[in-house]
């Protein structure tokens, strides 16, 4: 059936075109059979996919009534005088008097929308206002003694001139305009109340129907004074079933405050801008005389300037009202970019603030790293540039360069304006973030390689300690030992020069023994085996003053074990070396997943790390297992080292 209301329609259509052709403006032939075969389009289309709609059944019999009751009788009319045809003046009467029917149709429509269902019952008192006024001027037009420049001979044949009649007109328009206008009403209380989809349906259809009753009001006034009405009526009244269609059909409209927006913020701008032009070409062309082109050129500069600040203010103006969830999108990155600009929010904090500007939850930001293009989160963590989850990716780009993606839901990606905009805005801040991961990243693969070249020079010490000690200093004892041997068998017998000779070489061999057990001393000791309390112990049992040792029994990775008894050994040799201290206090212990390790002198303070100090390679030491350290050391209160180094145990 919808398809034969259709095809119904556009017969109609083709017949009153073959009739009115030639006989009026084309212009206005066209435009009205482009608005009922709009109507009947839309109206087919919605009843076939909704058939329970009203609204889809009441446009298809509109169009159906308009194409006969206005465009065909009108043709007929038209037809009828120009060739001697019977009826003429009958169709005339009836094509200018069908619009108020038509005019019903728009006020179910604006009642019913969207779902076919009527907001509150009492709203059906405006229906039965408009039917009431349709049947008193629908007489009252029909015998009108001012619709006769509407026909054909000039003069209405069937005017009745009483004040009955007059009445009828007057009354009956009254009640079928303000019934008309009334219908708003429902509909700005449905899109108040709406929320999620219905709201987004709403507001195309009320953006439409707006537009169509500022328009339609005036015309029944206007009609036989301004003749440029006569189309635009049919202009905006196809406003209608097609932002019907669309609503109804395709209700995911998520850019539809923006074309709202768009069109409120132009339509305002042009209305300035050619006030501004009209009013600089009068003030210009009164002060330079009669020279147009003065004026004309001083006034389209003025324009120029104009344009711009106009326009941004304007389209502030307008998002602040229509577009509120763009407006208050970008105030929200606008007020997080100012705290960052003030140092009270830090880059990172970008997907909290676009969380909020979007209102989605579910969305977060991945950055390519700038070298290797590795994809992390916002903390440095590598992840799965596409989780799979169902989200869509959208690439985030600065100055050309793709600084990674968002991955946001898929029905929030629909706005795309929104989050296109809404990422320009943020992009430099991404952009800091992402350079700011990526410096983090290289710092941490500095520390892991300047970790790993200490754990080389830890295990390539102990290999040379080994050596030392298996190796020359074991056959250094065995020839001492073997030259003592042949000592005692040469016995008495021997010169005594040869004697001399062997005592000293065992002596140079005793010398070279205690010099590797020192160069071994200054590898990793073999008390570390036993952990960090025997080897500080034995530590201070080789100093030459007094050593308080306090540690117990953990043991912790063997390469934080050497760096603190090393770190220790520093400590030491600087209390004795340079702080004339009397009395020295190490500690060792587990806090907290770190080891901390304390060394406390009494001696005269005011040591400072300098560049070619032994602090300052011990602090390069600490910081290469990723540990702290601190020294405080006033002057004549003696010196604290503290060395704090994480473990895993």
């Amino acid at each position: 059936m919808p398809a034969g209301l259709f095809a119904a329609t556009l017969a109609s259509e083709v017949a009153a075109v073959a009739l009115t052709w030639g006989l009026k403006p084309s212009y206005d032939t066209a435009v009205y059979a482009v608005y009922a075969l709009t109507s009947a389009g839309a109206g087919a289309l919605i009843a076939s996919r909704h058939p329970a709609n009203p609204i889809g059944w009441l446009f298809c019999v509109a169009a159906l009534w308009n194409a006969l009751a206005a465009d065909v009788a009108q043709g007929w009319g038209l037809r009828a005088a120009e060739s001697g045809w019977s009826g003429g003046t009958v169709g005339e009467v009836i094509a200018l008097t069908s619009w108020m029917p038509s005019g019903l149709a728009i006020v179910l429509t604006f009642l019913l929308f969207p779902d076919g269902r009527l907001l509150r019952p009492a709203w059906r008192i405006l229906v039965w206002v408009q039917v009431l006024g349709i049947l008193l001027a629908t007489p009252g037009w029909a015998v009108s003694a001012d619709l006769g420049p509407d026909f054909v001979a000039n003069t209405n044949p069937y005017a009745v001139d009483n004040p009955v009649t007059a009445a009828l007109r007057v009354i009956g328009t009254t009640l079928f305009l303000g019934s008309f206008a009334a219908s708003v009403v429902p509909l700005t209380q449905r899109l108040r109340r709406s929320t999620g989809l219905e709201r987004q349906q709403l507001k195309l259809f009320a953006f439409a129907a707006v537009w169509t009753v500022i328009i339609l009001a005036p015309s029944p006034i206007l009609w036989n004074v301004t003749p440029v009405v006569r189309p635009l009526v049919a202009v905006a009244a196809t406003a209608v079933p097609i932002a019907t269609c669309i609503a109804i059909l395709r209700y995911r409209l998520y850019d539809i405050d923006v074309v709202i927006s768009r069109t409120l913020a132009y339509g305002v701008l042009t209305v300035f801008l050619a006030a501004t032009y009209a009013a600089s070409v009068v003030v210009i062309g009164a002060a330079a005389g009669r020279d147009s082109a003065w004026a004309t050129a001083g006034a389209t500069l003025a324009v120029a300037a104009a344009f711009g600040p106009l326009r941004r203010r304007v389209q502030d103006v307008v998002d602040r009202r229509f577009n509120r969830a763009r407006f208050a999108a970008l105030q929200q990155m606008t007020v997080f970019l100012d705290d960052l600009r003030a140092g009270r929010a830090a880059p990172e904090e970008v997907e909290r603030a676009l969380r909020a500007a979007l209102a989605v939850d579910d969305l977060e930001v991945r950055l390519f790293l700038p070298d290797s293009g590795l994809a992390v989160d916002l903390s440095g963590t590598p992840v799965a540039d596409d989780p799979g989850d169902g989200r869509r990716r959208w690439p985030i780009r600065h100055a050309g360069t793709t600084l990674g993606t968002l991955l946001i839901p898929a029905e929030h990606s629909q706005n795309g304006a929104l989050v296109a905009k809404v990422l320009d805005a943020g992009a430099l801040a991404i952009e800091i973030a992402r350079l700011r991961v990526g410096l983090r990243h290289q710092l941490e693969a500095v520390e892991a390689s300047r970790a790993r070249i200490v754990v080389a020079a830890d295990e390539e010490r102990r290999r040379l300690e080994r050596d030392l000690h298996d190796g020359a200093q074991q056959r250094l004892v065995s020839i001492g030992l073997a030259l003592r041997h042949a000592q005692h068998a040469l016995g008495s017998a021997v010169e005594t020069e040869v004697n001399r000779t062997l005592d000293d070489a065992v002596a140079e061999i005793t010398v070279a023994i205690d010099e590797l057990r020192g160069l071994a001393g200054g590898l990793r000791p073999a008390q570390l085996e036993g952990g960090v309390g025997p080897a500080l112990r034995d530590l201070a049992r080789r100093a030459p003053l007094p050593v308080e040792v306090d540690v117990n029994s953990d043991r912790f990775p063997a390469d934080v074990e050497t760096a603190a008894y090393f770190t220790a050994c520093e400590g030491l040799t600087n209390a004795i070396k340079h702080a004339r201290a009397t009395k020295v206090v190490l500690r060792a212990f587990h806090e907290d997943g770190r080891l901390v390790v304390s060394v406390v002198d009494d001696g005269v303070g005011g040591a400072l790390p300098t560049n070619r100090s032994g602090l300052t390679g011990l602090s390069d030491r600490v910081a290469a297992r990723g540990g702290t350290l601190r020294i405080d050391s006033a002057a004549g209160h003696g010196t604290t080292l503290l060395a704090v180094f994480p473990c895993a145990s």
